[in-house]
């Protein structure tokens, strides 16, 4: 991706590792949504060219159940406990991360991304160790768990009985109820305090951090949107299962879209940490983007939906 604030992609690997069978136990809070319709896409004026977050359509959705949270980082594990699954970025040996959160040897620091030198490989980097091989979790067992694939977040879910929303549902749920509102509460940003966990400061060289964090926060900081779900915008992008296609709203189905038949890349939805007006803004209800399955960094997680809708 050429997105500031979003990781490079992978480019072309082998298949992804062995999905796991054992059914396991997911212990993320619920909320259960009516669905109905809901206008879905951006009336506000300040979508990014190329993102396809246009025309406001008309979307009718079934109830669904999804979590109020991303998935933690003490949820995953006990999913890697049950099965010894082991990552993408485990199984590559690296991954993505922000410049200024390596916690790596200079020789496991493989430089640079092309177009984005903020973002740099590092060998050693992954779930366990999210800013190289000198970090590790601890204390950090209620933030998202994070340098998870598309492919990981599904295991995952198949292991849980779970599957990743699709990228109405994260619009739906993301909107707690505000129709047309550019924010999970609301059209301005803050009030008298901040509202998500984005970057303060001037992008990439200096976080402030205002918000009280340079990376990821803890999943049930700040407030939860009206359906009581926690940081839908800021913290991490969250993956969905749709393919991703900047023209797909033209061509969108009514009732329960689950997006292009085939593409290059999955949906990632709500921004992170690392988004700024000043390269990306994408923390938004109707903010939309985009990576390549394979590909995992330090600013991407996920929730879950049910599998069967709720009576």
């Amino acid at each position: 991706m050429s997105d500031s604030c979003c990781a490079p992609s992978r480019g072309e690997v082998s298949a992804p590792p062995p999905v796991p069978v054992e059914r396991g136990q997911h212990g993320v809070e619920q909320v259960v949504l009516e669905g109905g319709a809901f206008a879905m896409g951006n009336s506000n004026g300040d979508e990014n060219d190329g993102d396809g977050e246009t025309p406001v359509h008309t979307v009718e959705l079934a109830p669904y159940s999804i979590d109020a949270t991303s998935v933690t980082n003490a949820d995953f594990a006990r999913f890697v406990d049950a099965t010894s699954y082991r990552t993408e970025a485990e199984t590559f040996g690296y991954s993505a991360v922000f410049h200024l959160a390596l916690a790596a040897e200079p020789d496991e620091v493989m430089g640079p991304a092309s177009g984005t030198p903020w973002w740099a490989g590092v060998r050693g980097a992954d779930w366990r160790h999210p800013g190289g091989s000198r970090s590790d979790l601890d204390g950090l067992d209620e933030h998202p768990v994070v340098h998870v694939s598309w492919n990981d977040a599904v295991a995952y879910c198949k292991w849980a009985g779970r599957r990743l929303p699709t990228e109405a549902e994260w619009e739906y749920a993301s909107r707690g109820g505000l129709d047309g509102a550019r924010y999970p509460w609301g059209d301005e940003l803050m009030d008298d305090d901040w509202r998500c966990n984005i970057w303060q400061g001037e992008f990439p060289r200096t976080n402030t951090e205002e918000d009280g964090f340079l990376t990821t926060a803890p999943v049930r900081t700040f407030q939860p949107n009206g359906y009581g779900l926690w940081q839908m915008v800021g913290n991490v992008w969250e993956w969905c299962s749709d393919w991703f296609g900047p023209r797909y709203y033209k061509f969108s189905p009514a009732e329960n879209p689950v997006g292009p038949s085939l593409g290059a890349a999955r949906v990632i939805r709500g921004g992170s940490y690392l988004c700024h007006d000043s390269y990306c803004n994408r923390y938004r209800n109707a903010a939309r983007s985009s990576n390549t399955p394979e590909s995992s960094m330090g600013n991407a997680g996920f929730r879950t939906v049910a599998v069967t809708r709720p009576e």
